[in-house]
């Protein structure tokens, strides 16, 4: 028997692999000796755990580079096209899924509006499934080469097996395994999203009836922020925050390079911070949340004049527009958005004293180039000027699909912290599905 904390063998391959398979995932393409220089292993580990990964087809060969007076240096890459990754994001109106190589190109994608039952959960994971199903089946992918589904929700995900770690100057994933072998105790993952909804929702249960494939389950906002985080605006920080504004508001915290979570998972709950007591009534039930000022769902209620049947986008669109062409109640509204949010976002430079803020979201894409300058002068008026003056305001620059990207990355995480190892399916014939992720039968949820 192996003891307490010591590795093995194995363990030490795996974590070369990882090493390796890491470095070239977000450093790539490198040669050999770049990566002992990178990494600190000889070159004898370098050559083995090269040439296992090239025969595994996790990395290739992708040209060469000269050398100083010796032979070229043959540069290596991972193989995008040997693995697929799933990304979901349970959105305000739509269920996206998305399937992606391990380039992150997006082979397929799949938008499902929700009906007239919302966000009833029954409802959403047959929408999820049936998404899946459909990229699988439009681009022929053998379900064998899908490495997970990240599913990205609203509200707090009850964390089951997590993974986490840290890579170079991005934040590593922090996932719930709720697929073969990583159930925490047979439950998965269980979801509280009180705006919509759900109390203790089983999502990663429901799912599995109707799919053999590993799922991963968390929140969107901090999905979005392991995007902006590996890929985006948040590359190179190791203290952060990134904020999610969409119909509602929440945020990701990095610490040190690593996902500030909590107790229970629920840190980051920021849209329900208290911007004024006794104020107005936010979708969790509770008054003077941020997310009732702020948010979309929030700002074209309270504008009023949005034209209607035209959803949240477009009604921010108009606000935009009138805002733009001087109307009064308009250019207030967005002016007082702007306070709040700079206001809000000192609250989090005077908590946890971040390098950088990075606001995302589709509305926060939207709103930002007009709200920016107003965001930053509020946040340097109601912060502590010192920790303020460390702290840059900025942009995502991820796109409105961040939270799909960043779901895909849960399985990517745990892909490359078990060196390239291909995860074990759950049994079909036990969960009653394929491997293709088919809708479980009608009634199921009922």
């Amino acid at each position: 028997m192996t003891a307490r904390g010591k590795k093995t063998v194995r363990d030490l391959r795996r974590g070369s692999r990882s090493t390796l398979l890491r470095r070239l995932y977000f450093d790539g393409p490198l040669s050999r000796q770049e990566l002992g220089s990178i990494t600190g292993l000889s070159a004898g580990s370098i050559s083995n755990v090269t040439g296992e990964l090239l025969a595994d087809g996790l990395i290739e060969e992708c040209g060469s580079v000269e050398s100083d007076g010796g032979r070229p240096r043959i540069l290596l890459r991972v193989a995008a096209g040997r693995a697929h990754l799933v990304g979901v994001d349970v959105g305000e109106t739509q269920v996206r899924v998305a399937l992606f190589d391990l380039a992150r190109t997006e082979l397929a994608a799949s938008d499902r509006p929700l009906d007239d039952r919302g966000h009833d959960a029954g409802h959403v994971a047959e929408l999820i499934l049936a998404g899946l199903a459909e990229v699988l089946e439009r681009t022929g992918t053998d379900p064998g080469t899908v490495l997970g589904v990240g599913v990205g929700v609203p509200g707090i995900v009850e964390q089951g097996i997590v993974g986490q770690g840290i890579v170079g100057q991005g934040v590593v994933g922090h996932g719930v395994r709720s697929g073969a072998g990583g159930e925490a105790g047979g439950a998965g993952a269980v979801v509280h999203g009180q705006t919509v909804g759900w109390d203790a929702v089983p999502l990663g249960r429901m799912l599995r009836a109707g799919t053999d494939l590993p799922l991963f389950v968390d929140n969107g906002a901090k999905t979005l922020g392991q995007a902006e985080m590996w890929f985006g605006a948040g590359r190179g920080a190791r203290h952060a925050v990134v904020a999610l504004f969409g119909s509602g508001v929440g945020a990701c915290v990095i610490a040190d390079g690593a996902r500030f979570r909590g107790a229970t998972s629920s840190a980051g709950e920021w849209g329900h911070t208290k911007v004024h007591v006794g104020g107005r009534r936010c979708r969790c039930g509770a008054r003077g949340c941020l997310e009732a000022y702020v948010g979309a769902e929030a700002l074209v209620a309270r504008w009023g004049a949005a034209p209607p049947g035209g959803g949240e986008k477009a009604g921010l669109a108009a606000l935009l527009a009138a805002a733009g062409a001087g109307d009064p109640a308009a250019v207030a509204l967005l002016d007082e958005a702007a306070e709040y949010l700079g206001a809000a976002i000192a609250d989090l430079v005077n908590l946890f004293n971040p390098e950088r803020i990075v606001i995302g979201g589709w509305a926060g894409l939207l709103l930002g180039p007009r709200l920016l300058p107003g965001i930053r002068a509020a946040a340097t008026e109601y912060a502590l000027r010192f920790p303020r003056e460390q702290t840059e305001i900025v942009l995502g620059t991820l796109g409105p699909a961040a939270v799909t990207v960043g779901a895909a990355t849960l399985p990517l995480s745990d892909f490359l912290d078990s060196g390239g190892e291909f995860p074990r399916r759950a049994d079909a014939a036990a969960t009653g599905a394929g491997a293709t992720g088919a809708a479980a039968p009608a009634g199921l949820w009922a």
